[in-house]
């Protein structure tokens, strides 16, 4: 295979995840917007409106809970059985998942089922996304050409604010087309029923791309591990614990700026609805389109100096966010949500690399999803229910800044820790497309 058609199987493959990636997290930031705004009044009817907000992001916390699980199962296949096949049954089971809830009765139709049955979705919804995130940074990163690891492993770290503009796009156009009662009556079920048609166009995009060069070099040696997260585990306790402690504070201020401000700002503040979906929608725009720019950098001139500045950036702008948004003015509601948006895309592009390069190619996909699950059931998941415990608590949005600030720091520590004690050059790098040809 000539130089070219490498290099465009290697654009076609990052091409791939993106698209499918940005279809799962399509999928799952509409669980997320929907919690916010919806599904308080159709699943918790007879809580409180803050206790029905609480229930309504204790059910988007399940399906964190579930992400684990499916990383594992995912990742004990993907280092086995290769990382193609189980990012084809990730995206099958995001898509089904969606579209049933889509189809799930209310509770005044139901009873307790309707609750019941929207968890176990959303726990389908957390399986499906826990196979995603691992599987397609490592097809994207293992296809790279050499000198652009962290540009290719960036690819499907943009589907998540892709996802996100385009789950609050469909929420948004489906609200105005419907009108606000109809809307909350029954429309909000159109945004997940067309989960099925755009995960159709996903898999036939995704079907197309090739094995991953470095799984083909791992079976061919017989290399392939029996168990390999036992395997991966080997890595050290330590240098998991500082990984996981890196990447803590990038989930859970992603979640509490993408879900939480939807309801605060709405019940609390007296924000427009569509004035702060629009507003984080265009401040994930701008996280997106910066995504490449520093991967690029982190390419050029290491990850250690991008990932730990921007872990100080979001400290300092944790500290700021909702002191603007509490301000009520929506000039410096729109500035602290764009710089929100800015501020996280430095430590999120290059977050799944960091991961990946932790562990040896045989047991990458276990290792990368362990850490990457572990962090966002700890960091993303309890975020927003958290968030909304301390508001109700506190009666004030300060111990939401607190709690935000404090994760930051321990991410930040974490970052410092992780550096100190290992090169930015990975101990087992991946093989180039062009190693992999010279050794055939």
């Amino acid at each position: 295979m000539s130089d070219d058609a490498r290099r465009r199987g290697a654009s076609r493959t990052a091409l791939a995840t993106l698209l499918g990636t940005t279809l799962e997290w399509y999928d799952f930031f509409l669980y997320g917007t929907a919690a916010a705004l919806v599904f308080d009044k159709q699943f918790f009817p007879s809580l409180s409106p803050a206790a029905g907000t609480l229930a309504a992001f204790g059910t988007l916390a399940v399906g964190f809970v579930a992400r684990p699980l499916g990383g594992l199962v995912f990742g004990h296949f993907g280092d086995r059985l290769g990382r193609r096949s189980t990012l084809v049954v990730s995206l099958l089971l995001m898509g089904v998942g969606s579209t049933l809830i889509g189809l799930v009765p209310s509770y005044d139709t139901i009873g307790l089922w309707a609750p019941v049955l929207l968890v176990l979705l959303r726990v389908v919804q957390g399986i499906g996304l826990g196979g995603e995130g691992a599987g397609a940074t490592l097809m994207s990163m293992e296809h790279a050409p050499e000198g652009r690891r962290n540009l290719y492993a960036g690819f499907p770290q943009m589907g998540t604010p892709a996802g996100l503009v385009l789950a609050n796009m469909v929420f948004l156009a489906t609200q105005s087309l419907a009108g606000d009662g109809t809307f909350t009556d029954w429309a909000w079920r159109v945004p997940f029923l067309l989960s099925i048609v755009l995960v159709g166009v996903g898999l036939v995009v995704r079907l197309r791309v090739t094995e991953s060069p470095s799984f083909e070099q791992t079976k061919e040696q017989h290399e392939v591990v029996r168990f390999p997260l036992a395997a991966a585990l080997r890595t050290g306790r330590v240098r998991l614990l500082v990984t996981l402690l890196a990447v803590l504070a990038n989930s859970a201020v992603a979640y509490v700026f993408m879900v939480f401000t939807l309801s605060y700002g709405t019940d609390h503040l007296g924000y427009d609805q569509r004035f702060l979906i629009l507003g984080v929608s265009g401040a994930a725009v701008l996280w997106g389109v910066s995504i490449p720019v520093w991967t690029r950098v982190a390419d050029r001139s290491g990850r250690r100096t991008l990932f730990i500045g921007g872990s100080v950036a979001v400290l300092v702008w944790c500290a700021v966010f909702f002191p603007l948004l509490d301000t009520g003015d929506t000039a410096l509601a729109l500035l602290a949500l764009a710089g929100m948006g800015l501020i996280i895309a430095p430590t999120h592009c290059v977050q799944g690399a960091i991961i990946a390069d932790t562990f040896p190619v045989r047991v990458r996909y276990s290792g990368t999803s362990l850490i990457l699950q572990a962090g966002a059931v700890l960091g993303g998941g309890l975020a927003p229910m958290i968030s909304s415990a301390l508001l109700d608590s506190v009666g004030s949005s300060t111990g939401v800044t607190w709690y935000l600030v404090g994760v930051c720091a321990l991410s930040l520590a974490g970052a410092v820790a992780l550096f100190r004690a290992a090169p930015e050059a990975p101990a087992e790098p991946s093989p180039s497309p062009s190693e992999l040809a010279g050794k055939a």
